[in-house]
């Protein structure tokens, strides 16, 4: 139960220390492989978990959610032609079916091979019709099976991560288990959304970032070492082009931006971030120039291990356009576009139709501002205001199985609410607490909250949703189990106040279990009385 955020004591208290979990937890840890299983136990429980939460009835409700009549239909159609088709529009009969009731009910190639204009990238479309093609398209269960498997691995990640910064293992697991529950991580891994394929994507790259800090110390402090003891001089660092784990974070950020867009602004606050991670890195080192030597000569050096990968990765996923004919704007030059000219009159036409392409989908991100009935704030986004309701159909008494006088099945996307504010109170503790002691950890989980929130409140008049918080949720998780390692302390502490740390914990994990089991059916659309549902929306803005 230790934890490697508190400072080391140097005063030895009077009387016993840590709690009776402590010497009991102690004996368990005694023997070596115990701690090596542990180190994995933890995080791989709380993955476990993830797993029966989001894949337990995954395909209830079989019909489209929400947004899942664009992702879901245009993930089969990217499939089959590479770019995403159009699908009819529905009847002007209401007593006909709609599209999407057909498409459930297993008419799947209703699309046809006209281009329809689509606002996002293909690869997480292209993800969710794999898990189609595994499954069947008739099958709701499939539909949804790619988003969650990636959900559970964003689990596991959140934990393996958090546990390898604040070498902690219960940090790790803590971290893991408050994404494993919460309301919001549960919706979006169980609904087909690409938010949650981009929060992957973006915690794999927070990972790798992790990894190449590691790496570049040891190779500046063995660097640092080999010049002084030949004598050289140390005014300068070493210009590090062998980064193996920034090429995988710009990877891993490249995948991101070609499932959403808004991976661009992970992969700039991460790049920057590296650089001044080097920047500090080089001063603890003994490098005189340390900042001139960061910014002059890594700071070229790692753009060029990060945006052209990530490019690359981005232009690749738009392989299928490439090969197909009848992509939207794929012939755009042929119908009467303005070809470039000058110096860029050599760029192959595929090339300029991309273009075009691109800059309609920048056109239409910028410009929406459509109104939307649960569209939320960013300025309000940590209070969480406006949740989003995924999913609601009502039943009176006797209608599928209501045996009460109203019923109703539920999909919303309220978090935890003591998970989600306690995250929001640990996030300003934490920005509090390294202003104070300046411990990089901090800054390092804060950076991730800031990539994913701080870019949106440029876009506050824009149409946007609480969900798009997903992205940056597994960082503010992190940032709870961090200061609710700060609140256990360490097992050296006096036994009562360990113990009463222990104990008050040990009671808001519980709160948050009861307050997960209360909610889950209003994440997952399980049937209950009306009076149950209504008593979920605690503020009048939820509903």
């Amino acid at each position: 139960m230790t934890s490697e955020l508190t400072e080391h004591r140097t005063a030895v208290p009077d009387g016993p220390v840590g709690s009776r979990l402590d010497d009991w937890w102690g004996r368990v840890l005694s023997v070596g492989w115990r701690v090596a299983a542990w180190r994995w136990a933890g995080p791989l429980a709380v993955t476990l978990l993830a797993a029966v939460l989001r894949l337990v009835g995954l395909g209830h409700p079989h019909s489209l959610v929400f947004d899942e009549t664009y992702y879901v239909k245009d993930g089969w159609s990217i499939v089959h032609l590479g770019y995403e088709g159009t699908w009819p529009g529905n009847p002007n009969d209401d007593s006909l079916p709609t599209t999407d009731e057909r498409f459930a009910d297993g008419e799947t190639t209703l699309f046809t091979s006209a281009a329809e204009f689509i606002a996002h990238p293909p690869l997480g479309k292209y993800l969710i019709g794999l898990g189609m093609l595994l499954f069947g398209a008739d099958d709701s269960f499939g539909w949804r099976f790619a988003v969650a498997v990636l959900g559970i691995a964003t689990v596991f990640l959140t934990a393996v991560i958090a546990r390898s910064l604040f070498r902690s293992t219960l940090i790790g697991t803590l971290a893991g288990f408050l994404l494993a529950v919460d309301g919001q991580a549960i919706v979006m891994s169980r609904v087909t959304l690409l938010d949650g394929i981009l929060t992957f994507f973006v915690v794999l790259g927070f990972g790798a970032l992790l990894l190449d800090r590691r790496w570049t110390s040891r190779r500046l402090d063995a660097w640092v070492a080999r010049r002084a003891a030949s004598g050289r001089d140390t005014l300068w660092g070493p210009v590090l082009w062998w980064r193996p784990w920034l090429l995988a974070m710009g990877l891993a950020l490249g995948l991101a931006t070609a499932t959403k867009w808004s991976g661009m602004y992970f992969l700039a606050f991460f790049a920057v971030y590296s650089v001044l991670s080097d920047m500090m890195l080089r001063k603890r080192a003994g490098v005189e120039f340390w900042s001139s030597s960061a910014w002059l000569q890594q700071g070229p050096v790692s753009f060029l291990l990060t945006v052209p990968i990530a490019a690359a990765t981005y232009l690749a996923s738009w392989t299928g356009w490439f090969v197909s004919k009848d992509g939207w704007d794929r012939n755009w030059l042929a119908s009467g576009g303005q070809r470039w000219t000058g110096v860029l009159s050599w760029v192959p036409d595929s090339l300029q139709n991309w273009w075009h392409y691109q800059s309609e989908i920048y056109g239409f991100n910028i410009g929406l501002h459509t109104p939307h009935s649960y569209q939320a704030n960013p300025l309000l986004w940590l209070l969480m205001q406006r949740p989003t309701s995924m999913y609601y159909v009502g039943t009176n008494a006797g209608q599928d199985g209501c045996t009460a006088t109203r019923c109703g099945e539920a999909i919303t996307g309220i978090a935890n609410p003591f998970v989600w504010y306690a995250a929001v109170v640990a996030t300003v503790a934490l920005l509090v607490l390294w202003i104070l002691r300046r411990r990089w950890e901090y800054a390092f989980v804060l950076m991730g909250i800031a990539a994913g929130y701080l870019p949106w409140l440029l876009y506050v008049n824009r149409t946007v949703f609480q969900f798009y918080t997903i992205a940056f949720e597994p960082f503010m998780v992190m940032a709870l189990a961090a200061a609710i390692g700060l609140v256990l302390g360490s097992r050296d502490d006096p036994r009562p106040r360990r113990t009463r740390a222990v104990v008050w914990v040990g009671v808001y994990l519980g709160v948050v279990v009861l307050a997960s089991a209360y909610w889950f059916p209003m994440w997952t659309g399980i049937q209950m009385p009306w009076d149950f549902i209504r008593s979920h929306y605690w503020l009048p803005s939820w509903l």
